[in-house]
């Protein structure tokens, strides 16, 4: 039974830096394809960042140059390093594969990124 996990959220001012993980369980991991995603208050869920298996990377346009995804197969943990943090990047931070699946397990709590003065 697959688990995600995330963690590594708070409250962060403008210009600021986060680092999200995501820890999956029960899983193989290693030969899924990845994904952030991302829910502000009243928007829908937008694909922020994705990785393959073997690694390569595509990010939405609003936060290339700044958010960086990366995994480590050998800890089934993905990886998202978020710099130069803007209000509008204030969301509910959830990982899952690519294309997102919705069997239970899949979609965690996520995990709660402010960025406020």
């Amino acid at each position: 039974q697959v688990q995600l996990v995330e963690s590594g959220g708070g409250l962060v001012q403008p210009g600021g830096s986060l680092r999200l993980s995501c820890t999956a369980s029960g899983s193989i991991f290693r030969i899924w394809a990845m994904g952030w995603y991302r829910q502000a208050p009243g928007k829908q869920r937008e694909l922020v960042a994705t990785i393959t298996s073997y690694g390569s990377t595509n990010y939405a346009d609003s936060v290339k140059g700044r958010f960086t995804i990366s995994r480590d197969n050998t800890k089934n943990t993905l990886y998202l390093q978020m710099n130069s943090l803007k209000p509008e990047d204030t969301a509910v931070y959830y990982c899952n594969t690519n294309p997102p699946r919705t069997s239970h397990g899949y979609w965690g709590q996520g995990t709660q990124v402010t960025v406020s003065s």
